[in-house]
């Protein structure tokens, strides 16, 4: 399954860029799992994505939870929590 990932703010500042494309094994198909894919990058990815930090995530500019399933060409956004005053 292919899906394009942006990461905005503090994210996309750990990890250099905003945008990837990504081929995922066929056993990736959740945000949990995603985010599971993404910890074995190494220490950043860990940090950003093994709960450690609240990370927020959007499937095609909507919220969604951990477990919603991720479809082919999805684009997947990470943020982190956005307060305002």
């Amino acid at each position: 399954m292919n899906i394009k990932v942006l990461y905005f703010a503090r994210i996309k500042e750990s990890v250099n860029y905003s945008t990837e494309d990504i081929a995922l094994p066929i056993d990736v198909d959740t945000v949990v799992a995603l985010k599971e894919f993404l910890v074995k990058r190494g220490e950043v990815w860990a940090d950003l994505f093994s709960g450690k930090q609240v990370v927020r995530v959007a499937i095609n500019y909507e919220l969604v939870d951990d477990i919603m399933a991720l479809n082919e060409g999805d684009e997947v956004a990470f943020f982190p929590p956005v307060t305002g005053g």
